[in-house]
C-alpha cells in the first residue's frame, strides 16, 4: 500500500514512518519544508498547514493517508484561532482531497482531548464524553465531526498521553523527574492515568490500514493497564537501572508544598485520574507488545531517533 503520512518528522511520525516501512509500505511523507528522509521514503512539501493551498497534488497514486500532523496541546498561549486552522481546518482540506483521489483509507490521529478534559472521574470509552475543555481538545473534536460527513474510509484514533523516545512536554517532564537522584513523595497518589507507547500507537495505525472493519469507526488507543504517578516513576527507574526511592506524603502536604513551589496545576493533574478503556480496539485485533510498565522502562533506556 502507498501510504501518505502527515506530520511525520513530528514525535508520532518519527516512529510511524520506520513502522510502515518495515511492514511493507510504500511511504511518502508531507513536510513543511525540504529535509534528510529514511532511504525510499519520497517526499512531497506542502508548506504550513495554517496556510490553506491546493494540496491535491500530494495524493497523487496514494492509497492511504495517515494524517499526524497538528498543533500539539501547548498551554494557553496558543490562539484558539491558529488551533482551529491546523488541527482541524487543515484536516478538512486534507480529507477533501483525500476523497477526491480516491483514497481507501484516512487514519486521522485525534486526541483523548476530543472526548475529556485533562482529567475524568468516570472511565472513558468511545461513547462516554463530558466533552473538550480547551481549544486543542476542541479543534480534534471538531475535525472529528467534519470527518463523518466526508466521503472518504476514515478511522478516527484517540490516543492517550503517548511516550517513547524523544518524548516532550508532560510525560518529559515526568522523565526528568525520574532521572533524579531524590527520593519522591509521590506512593501515596493512587489516581491512575492511561498512556501508551508510541510504538504501540503505529501498531494500531497500521491495523486501520488493514482492516476493513474498522473503517468509519472511532477509537481510544490506551495501553490496558493505567497506572499511578507512583508506578511510572517507578517503571522509568526501573529502564535507567535505579531503585524506585518513593515513600508517601498525605495529599493534603503534597498539594500544600506544590503551591509553596508555585507546582499546584501539575501537581493537582497527578492527584486526578484519566482511566480510558481500549476494549474497542483489543476487540478489533490491537495488542500491545508489552504492558505499560514494561514499556515504559524501555522508552526510559531508548535514546531518542533522530530527527
Amino acid at each position: 500500500m502507498r501510504v501518505l503520512v502527515t506530520g511525520a518528522t513530528g514525535f508520532v511520525g518519527q516512529g510511524l514512518v520506520p513502522a510502515l516501512i518495515a511492514a511493507g509500505h510504500s511511504v511518502r511523507v508531507a513536510l513543511r519544508e525540504p529535509g534528510p528522509l529514511p532511504p525510499g521514503v519520497e517526499a512531497a512539501v506542502i508548506g504550513d498547514l495554517s496556510r490553506p493551498i491546493n494540496r491535491s497534488f500530494m495524493l497523487e497514486g496514494t492509497d492511504a493517508v495517515v494524517h499526524a500532523a497538528g498543533i500539539a496541546h501547548q498551554g494557553p498561549d496558543v490562539p484558539e484561532e491558529l488551533y482551529r486552522r491546523v488541527n482541524t481546518e487543515a484536516t478538512v482540506e486534507i480529507a477533501k482531497a483525500a476523497a477526491r483521489a480516491g483514497v481507501r483509507r484516512f487514519v486521522f490521529l485525534s486526541s483523548i482531548r476530543a472526548q475529556s478534559g485533562p482529567s475524568s472521574e468516570e472511565i472513558l470509552t468511545e461513547d462516554i464524553s463530558s466533552g473538550p475543555t480547551d481549544p486543542y481538545g476542541r479543534s480534534k473534536q471538531a475535525a472529528e465531526q467534519a470527518l463523518s460527513e466526508i466521503d472518504v474510509p476514515s478511522v478516527i484514533l484517540r490516543p492517550v498521553l503517548i511516550h517513547g523516545p524523544g518524548v516532550r512536554y508532560n510525560m518529559a517532564a515526568l522523565m526528568k523527574l525520574a532521572a533524579s537522584p531524590w527520593p519522591l513523595p509521590l506512593s501515596s497518589l493512587t489516581a491512575k492515568r492511561s498512556i501508551v507507547a508510541r510504538d504501540h500507537l503505529a501498531d494500531a495505525v497500521l491495523l486501520a490500514l488493514r482492516s476493513d472493519k474498522m473503517a468509519g469507526e472511532t477509537y481510544i488507543v490506551a495501553d490496558p493497564e493505567p497506572l499511578t504517578v507512583g508506578e511510572m516513576i517507578a517503571s522509568l527507574r526501573r529502564g535507567l537501572g535505579k531503585p524506585a526511592l518513593l515513600f508517601g506524603v498525605p495529599a493534603g502536604l503534597l498539594s500544600a508544598a506544590a503551591t509553596l513551589a508555585n507546582r499546584q496545576e501539575q501537581i493537582e493533574r497527578l492527584m486526578s485520574p484519566l482511566v480510558a478503556r481500549p476494549d474497542k480496539l483489543l476487540a478489533a485485533g490491537w495488542q500491545p507488545r508489552l504492558s505499560a510498565a514494561e514499556a515504559l522502562a524501555k522508552t526510559a533506556g531508548s535514546k531518542p531517533m533522530a530527527a
